[in-house]
């Protein structure tokens, strides 16, 4: 018996292929997900970064660099313009033709002309202008100013030699980034509470405040407006919360990497760009269920991002770093090494 079944064994071995016997090769290595890197800007120029604008309809790129503001074509990386004649700026609101630049150090916001991108002068905001997006709602330039702990609105057709801000609106803590629901609220992070505050944006009045526990230092935060979730992004625990923004209900706490500066939301995917060279993508995968359906490499550093709401790509500075450490503790970075990270939904 022993036998024959050794050659029925021989038998059925002889008849296989010799490819079954080959080891199977390896896939190559790729980041599943619906997200993948497409391309890098490689810009240069000097000076750190903040927070980048993208103006969707003209297909451009707004790149605040500490002293200068660049403008990107955002298909080519070619740089269009740069516009001179700021001390610290962090972003640029558009609106009616204009770009307004915050900029920390001088507490103003330079008013540009979009089409000549020419200054056209600048208007008083307060301490650590940071932050800045326009409302559609109220139909103000909506500037956050850290160290003054207020939103501070500014009409788009301002006088940009002799006009001012509206009055302040004080939220008892250090604004960090923040969204509107685009009906007349803002929901605006501060970090310094591990709070978000909603500000009544047509009344410009705090209305009240809501907690991130299990999530602290909130800096990040986008907008699911048809679903009605608010996405913060955290850095102490690194956690991407997400909030109910009817009643502030904590629906999901994720975890992120480490340095979390912006978060926006796309085509049903919230994003959360941090300095570790990570990029988290969550979406509701079931009615009331989140996940961080994939973590995206990208370059060191590329803690900032936005997205354009038509091809739905997403844009990420950075630069290459020394190793070395300058002001305040933040890394080096290389002259001329300047970047802008572009990552495309995957399959086009």
């Amino acid at each position: 018996m022993a036998n024959l079944m050794l050659s029925i064994v021989t038998l059925v071995v002889a008849a296989l292929p010799a490819t079954f016997f080959q080891p199977k090769a390896k896939p190559a290595p790729t980041e599943a997900g619906p997200y993948h890197v497409a391309r890098t800007f490689h810009i240069g120029g000097q000076g750190r970064w903040d927070y980048i604008t993208i103006d969707s309809e003209n297909k451009m790129l707004y790149v605040p660099r500490t002293t200068h503001t660049m403008v990107i074509d955002a298909e080519t990386g070619k740089t269009v313009a740069d516009i001179p004649g700021q001390k610290g700026n962090h972003g640029i609101a558009l609106a009616a033709g204009r770009g307004f630049i915050s900029d920390g150090r001088d507490a103003s916001v330079v008013v540009v002309d979009l089409k000549t991108h020419e200054v056209l002068g600048k208007v008083k905001a307060d301490k650590d202008a940071d932050a800045i997006f326009f409302d559609s709602a109220s139909g103000k330039v909506l500037v956050g100013c850290g160290d003054a702990e207020a939103l501070i609105p500014i009409s788009p057709d301002v006088d940009p030699k002799s006009g001012k801000a509206d009055a302040a609106v004080k939220l008892g803590g250090k604004p960090e980034s923040f969204a509107m629901d685009g009906k007349g609220r803002a929901f605006v992070a501060l970090e310094d509470k591990d709070q978000i505050a909603i500000v009544d944006t047509k009344a410009m009045k705090l209305i009240t405040k809501w907690p991130v526990s299990p999530g602290g230092a909130p800096v990040g935060v986008a907008i699911d407006r048809e679903h009605g979730r608010l996405f913060v992004g955290c850095r102490k625990p690194q956690k991407l919360v997400v909030l109910s923004i009817e009643d502030g209900k904590v629906l999901a706490d994720l975890p992120i990497g480490a340095g979390c500066d912006s978060a926006r939301f796309d085509n049903g995917y919230a994003f959360a760009s941090c300095r570790d060279g990570t990029l988290a993508v969550a979406r509701e995968t079931a009615p009331g269920k989140f996940e961080i359906v994939q973590t995206v490499t990208t370059p060191q550093g590329a803690k900032t991002v936005d997205v354009d709401p038509k091809t739905h790509r997403l844009y990420l500075p950075t630069a290459e770093f020394s190793g070395e450490t300058g002001a305040g503790g933040r890394p080096n970075a290389k002259p001329d090494s300047f970047m802008i990270v572009v990552v495309e939904p995957s399959g086009g």
